[in-house]
């Protein structure tokens, strides 16, 4: 069982909600939904039930259905069939992959409203059209999403723990971290670029060390994601798997704002809203959306049309965009290993920093501007909205360059400093380097990404 930091989350629902509240924990398939719930169970109830509906028979979903009028009646049922006691505000009932039968999480509103025990569903591809169409959403329902490992949480299943602990420190402080320390971080960070954040693929590098096991272990999720996709994407499902397949090949290109020409030939945006829509909800991948005018409130100028389209866990883009024989995979991920950029590196690089700032909860933006003019053409990474020192920490819009080599331009930097003026919070430069600041511009090591 890896530590996870949304156990304390979860935890901070239970004591806050207090039964007032279900807790739905959604999230990709794999990243650990139902293992770190049964262990907030284990540790925080006296006694729980977890009802798996991916195994659960037709006579129990008809037994369910005819009981939930009667909870008392509904309550024995479930006590009986699991063997469990169940103690009135120290229980737990857990409704584990609930969208595979929507009538339980329906069921949600009665039950909180009932208020014996405490319940927690998890849940993927939950937002899908039609694993909702036919029920009222409870709004006695309160949601988490569930991430792949960051870098720091695969610190801690390795057993890094000091370590993670001084790259926090030192980032809090903005000094850097010894020659020595660095090296072996940056390795660490490459590391994690190629097993990513799977906790399946994280468990097989701790047994065993061996990137052709942690890759078995990748390809059959991405076959998992592919099959979803056949069965759950409808009309939409080849537009879908073609977004899905193009991430590699899109992000390995300078350009990285999809184009759709190049997914399918003809294809126009509105083709793809779906795609992207469906995507998205499944959490499959982390979409990054150009913001025409950034401000506090990034999403007042978005514009869906133009987006960047990440892989949700960069240890799944490197089994996409690798070979997958032995000695062709040990040299393709040695050269990674090795900071050799030769093998596109910065694909990895950008898209890492992605899954770190989704997993600390930000929303992804970037900025880009494509006018004739070369004093005015800019492309930044990321936005987001932080707190500044200089303007008595009110909050403001903090630009994000990501670099994967050591030399390398910050000419889009200066131009959008320029353009938007006190708008501009702490600019931020991640890259393979040690951690300096310039004034207002900090330049953090890849392996400070997640404290942003």
């Amino acid at each position: 069982m890896f530590k996870r930091k949304i156990y304390d989350d979860i935890r901070h629902w239970k004591e806050y909600a207090n039964g007032t509240s279900a807790l739905l924990l959604e999230g990709a398939r794999r990243v650990g939904k139902s293992t770190i719930v049964q262990e907030f169970a284990r540790n925080e109830y006296r006694s729980y039930i977890l009802i798996d509906f991916s195994l659960v028979s037709d006579e129990f979903k008809e037994i369910f259905l005819d009981t939930r009028n009667n909870l008392d009646e509904f309550f024995m049922y479930l006590s009986a069939t699991y063997r469990t006691t169940l103690y009135n505000r120290e229980s737990l009932i857990i409704f584990d992959e609930v969208q595979l039968f929507p009538p339980a999480r329906q069921l949600i509103k009665q039950l909180v409203l009932d208020g014996r025990y405490d319940y927690i569903e998890t849940g993927s591809l939950i937002s899908i059209k039609e694993n909702v169409s036919q029920i009222l959403i409870p709004s006695e329902e309160e949601s988490l999403h569930m991430h792949p490992m960051d870098f720091e949480e695969f610190l801690w299943a390795i057993g890094e723990e000091q370590l993670a602990s001084l790259i926090r420190v030192c980032f809090d402080q903005k000094s850097p971290l010894p020659d020595d320390l660095h090296r072996r971080s940056m390795r660490l960070w490459r590391e994690y670029m190629l097993v990513g954040g799977m906790p399946q693929a994280v468990d097989a590098y701790v047994k065993e060390r061996d990137f052709l096991k942690v890759d078995r272990v990748k390809k059959k999720i991405l076959k998992l994601y592919r099959d979803d996709i056949e069965k759950y994407g409808g009309t939409a499902s080849k537009r879908i798997k073609a977004i899905f397949d193009a991430m590699p090949g899109q992000l390995s290109k300078h350009e990285k704002k999809l184009v759709y020409t190049e997914v399918s030939a003809g294809a126009r945006s509105r083709d793809f809203a779906t795609a992207f829509t469906w995507l998205g909800e499944a959490a499959m991948v982390n979409l990054c959306t150009l913001s025409t005018d950034p401000s506090l409130g990034l999403a007042l100028s978005e514009n869906e049309t133009s987006v960047k389209c990440y892989c949700a866990d960069t240890g799944l883009l490197s089994a996409m965009a690798f070979p997958s024989t032995r000695g062709v995979i040990a040299d393709t991920y040695r050269q990674v290993l090795l900071g050799n950029v030769g093998v596109n590196e910065g694909m990895l690089v950008e898209n890492a920093v992605a899954q770190q700032l989704v997993a600390q909860g930000h929303r992804l933006f970037f900025y880009s501007n494509t006018s004739k003019k070369r004093e005015e053409r800019m492309e930044i990474d990321f936005l987001l909205v932080r707190s500044f020192e200089d303007a008595a920490m009110k909050p403001r819009i903090s630009p994000v360059e990501v670099k994967s080599g050591r030399t390398y331009s910050l000419v889009s930097l200066g131009k959008f400093k320029k353009k938007f003026g006190k708008k501009v919070g702490t600019e931020f430069v991640v890259h393979p380097k040690s951690l300096t600041v310039d004034g207002n511009r900090v330049f953090i090591p890849l392996y400070m990404a997640h404290m942003l």
